[in-house]
């Protein structure tokens, strides 16, 4: 008996060793994979500061009136619109862009929890000083605009995560570097300063008022970036169509991490953002498309108006309303697939805004890495890692911890990655969530997690889809290869 018993161990263990084999065999071929051909980081381009170069004019004797239902202007890299970027290398510019997203993350999230009185407001005087922040530049994407009339075009930052439209304005208390002049408003004759008793400065979070009787503004962004000046209604000029009457901030103090740019376009949800103050003009509606840098050297886009929602394979899911904030486009994120099978542990409660404000997903320009809450992270993370057990690790990079070593490779099959909306299902590029860090072929997993409770759809998931803000019907859209 004891002498047959030993043969008889040595078959068990290999027939459950081989049936666990085949078990893992059968589960990685039973994931579904789609093919990323392996590029490079994307070196900046230069652009040139010339308006005429830049199709946009030098007056306004060039825009048309009235202006159009429509609007469409290109959108710029931040790290094509730096001079000393052109001198710079791939990875330092990754690196730095990694470290003004880390910044901005914090910012929303100050932002949302002060919102919901997690975090008190800070107090002091209208105009008190704040530390500003990180002074590598701020903002991911950049559009060129006229202001006033005659038109003075400079560059703006797009943020969908904030209202005021706001520029730098002479004379300066204190202003940041930037490429373009200062704006003069004693030279526009659109200029109109704002009154104090104004419904328009009555819409200011935090309103004041000068000694003529003038509406003041502050806008602080939670990372200690500012901007304190004259609220004011001025002309906006979009390529050869001129928009009048916008509020703007026309700033005397701005400090922080608008190095480069004129001023900010706010593309949020509230009442005195561009979309908010002229959307009826353009049906509420507007888009943008992100190029993705690594594979195509075309300018991404932004479009207000009815061609802003294409009418083909685009899904949409509805907005959803923070009580306690209006800025922030929040939608119902249900969970996320990968290899075709839903996560494990990825319930829509995990990313659920509660009736106090707390928690939630928002759609975000300004962020680069999408940002899932620890727990909802370490699940995807994990079933991406199974997914990609065949290939070679390598060091993790800042906040990834998922990397790869695909040095001598061109091409590789990875697993797919879905988010599932309410009412919409988009599935991801494989270079949207799996992209190069250095130019040795190291890749990493483009997701991160976050101690905060929110969720923010970042840049890099968002490239070359037209991604469509239809505020008329309360719903964000996802239309794949949109930047055509």
């Amino acid at each position: 008996m004891k002498g047959n018993g030993k043969p008889k161990s040595v078959h068990t263990v290999f027939f459950f060793t081989f049936l666990a084999i085949s078990i893992s065999i059968s589960s990685s071929s039973a994931l579904q994979y789609q093919s990323l051909v392996l590029n490079s980081l994307p070196k900046p381009q230069s652009l040139s500061w010339d308006n005429e170069k830049t199709g946009t004019g030098s007056d306004s004797e060039s825009a048309t009136e009235p202006y159009s239902n429509s609007l469409s202007v290109d959108l710029h890299h931040v790290d094509n619109l730096s001079p000393s970027a052109l001198n710079s290398t791939p990875e330092y510019l990754f690196k730095i862009r990694l470290q003004r997203d880390a910044v901005r993350v914090k910012a929303l999230t100050t932002i949302a929890a002060i919102a919901v009185g997690n975090v008190s407001r800070g107090k002091g005087d209208f105009s008190s000083s704040v530390v500003s922040g990180l002074t590598q530049g701020s903002g991911e994407y950049f559009t060129r605009l006229g202001i006033g009339t005659p038109a003075k075009f400079a560059y703006m930052v797009l943020d969908t995560g904030s209202d005021i439209v706001w520029l730098q304005c002479s004379p300066c208390k204190k202003c940041y570097s930037q490429s373009d002049p200062v704006f003069d408003p004693t030279k526009s004759s659109s200029y109109l300063g704002v009154s104090c008793d104004s419904p328009l400065c009555r819409r200011l979070d935090s309103p004041g008022c000068n000694n003529r009787q003038r509406c003041l503004y502050q806008v602080s962004y939670g990372d200690g970036s500012f901007t304190v000046g004259d609220f004011s209604t001025e002309t906006l000029t979009f390529g050869r169509n001129r928009v009048k009457n916008i509020a703007i901030g026309c700033g005397h103090d701005n400090e922080g991490l608008f190095i480069g740019a004129a001023g900010l376009l706010g593309l949020g949800r509230g009442k005195l953002s561009f979309p908010g103050q002229a959307g009826r003009r353009f049906g509420n509606k507007f888009s943008y498309c992100l190029v993705d840098r690594s594979a195509s050297s075309r300018p991404s886009s932004i479009v207000f108006g009815k061609s802003a929602a294409p009418t083909k394979n685009a899904v949409f899911t509805p907005l959803l309303t923070n009580p306690k904030l209006d800025t922030f486009y929040y939608v119902g994120l249900n969970g996320i697939s990968v290899g075709g099978t839903r996560v494990a542990g990825l319930t829509p409660s995990l990313f659920k805004l509660d009736p106090y404000g707390n928690g939630g997903v928002i759609v975000d320009s300004g962020t680069s890495v999408t940002r899932l809450n620890r727990p909802a992270y370490i699940a995807l993370r994990d079933a991406f890692r199974a997914g990609t057990s065949n290939f070679k690790r390598a060091q993790d990079y800042s906040l990834f911890d998922t990397c790869f070593d695909l040095s001598g490779k061109t091409e590789v099959k990875v697993p797919t990655v879905v988010l599932h909306f309410t009412n919409a299902d988009v599935s991801l590029p494989a270079s949207n969530y799996l992209i190069p860090v250095d130019t040795e072929g190291r890749f990493c997993f483009a997701f991160a997690g976050t101690r905060s409770g929110m969720t923010i759809i970042g840049n890099i998931q968002q490239q070359s889809f037209r991604v469509v803000f239809d505020l008329a019907n309360s719903l964000v859209g996802f239309a794949p290869r949109g930047c055509a």
